[in-house]
């Protein structure tokens, strides 16, 4: 049998319970199926999606799901550009030797003239023993093959030059370039020609300690060492007033660039620093690279041979690099020390040779931890 109580004011209750909103402006919004599953890993994804809630109501949280921005991209410092026009190619050039046999047979023709006309002087030819015949006169014609001879003679003998191992002859004719000439030996090139020597040897450079800065603004002293040769000649003779200035005033602004991006001692580990030669040299070598470029210079290496500190910061550095040394050197000799008391500790209760409570324990573990540090200690600074 049912029976049913009536509340006090006369209402009959109902039998399923009443629903309270905890929230009373609660309004829901539904999120498409695709949504959930959707990959944010394409060149537009967005970034974590950001929550806020409207002021005065008591509605759930929105989620706006903005783009997040692009930081801009740092401007990379670019190389100078290579004149293409300015290409190494072979200039004019013959053997010395057919030069100097062209010039030999002109002497010898002018001798012949001059001797069949009788132009030879008195005393030249008592100083070979030979009389010369009877003066005749010189003719127009004659004028004009002696004056021939002479200037064959003089172009054959005058553009003889000697082409060294490792030495190239840059070639210019008012201003235009007109070859380069890299042939050893006796070589013949046209005395016409402006000729200027570049040396293309592998050569070296030590440079003078040059003033830099490391990333923490410390005061250094650097020298490099920079392996390097001409590579295309007309580039170097004529694409820069001087190309060996040029390499110097380069070396110093790339050691300074590369030497600031780092520090020169981490006194926290796992941290690059300028110690590690091996890494900078080769981004200063890449660096001297794409600079040489323009002007024909091919660095194979360059190395810093010396990073020291500033003789006004050096003292400094000196016992803060001890410092940490030494901090260093402690907390090992600790990490050791507890290690070998916990090892101790749990080999005697483990074993059963002491029952020792929490307060005993203690006393133990100090104990041991005073005499193993102390001993430790000693031996490290005995030596």
């Amino acid at each position: 049998m049912n029976t049913t109580t009536s509340e006090p004011d006369g209402t009959v209750p109902s039998d399923t319970p009443r629903r309270n909103f905890v929230i009373a402006s609660e309004t829901t919004t539904e999120i498409p199926v695709h949504l959930l599953f959707r990959d944010d890993t394409g060149p537009r994804a967005l970034r974590p999606a950001v929550v806020a809630r409207r002021q005065g109501t008591g509605e759930q949280p929105k989620i706006g799901g903005r783009e997040a921005p692009v930081p801009p991209k740092s401007s990379a410092r670019s190389a100078p550009p290579v004149d293409r026009e300015l290409a190494e190619r072979p200039g004019p050039a013959l053997s010395g030797w057919t030069a100097l046999v062209a010039g030999a047979c002109s002497l010898a023709g002018i001798g012949a003239v001059l001797w069949g006309t009788g132009a030879v002087p008195d005393t030249f030819a008592a100083l070979f023993g030979l009389t010369p015949p009877p003066y005749r006169g010189i003719g127009i014609w004659l004028w004009c093959l002696l004056a021939l001879g002479v200037v064959l003679a003089l172009f054959a003998l005058g553009g003889l030059v000697r082409g060294q191992v490792g030495q190239a002859w840059v070639l210019t004719l008012c201003g235009d370039y007109r070859g380069t000439v890299r042939r050893t030996g006796l070589v013949w090139v046209s005395p016409l020609v402006l000729r200027r020597r570049v040396d293309v040897r592998i050569r070296h450079w030590r440079s003078e300690p040059m003033a830099a800065v490391d990333a923490e603004g410390t005061a250094l002293r650097v020298v490099v060492l920079v392996v390097w040769r001409v590579n295309d000649t007309v580039r170097a003779a004529l694409g820069v007033a001087n190309h060996e200035a040029y390499l110097r005033e380069q070396v110093e602004a790339a050691t300074v660039r590369v030497v600031s991006q780092l520090p020169a001692d981490a006194f926290l580990p796992s941290v690059p620093t300028l110690r590690n030669a091996e890494s900078v040299g080769n981004t200063l070598t890449k660096t001297l690279v794409a600079e040489c470029a323009a002007v024909g210079i091919e660095v194979f290496s360059a190395q810093p041979v010396a990073i020291d500190y500033a003789p006004e910061v050096a003292a400094a550095m000196q016992r803060r690099r001890v410092a940490a040394i030494d901090a260093k050197h402690r907390d090992s000799v600790l990490t050791s020390v507890v290690d070998a008391v916990d090892e101790t500790v749990s080999r005697l209760t483990a074993r059963g040779l002491v029952e020792l409570d929490d307060y005993e324990r203690r006393v133990l573990v100090k104990d041991l931890t005073v005499a193993f540090y102390t001993g430790r200690a000693g031996v490290v600074e005995a030596p």
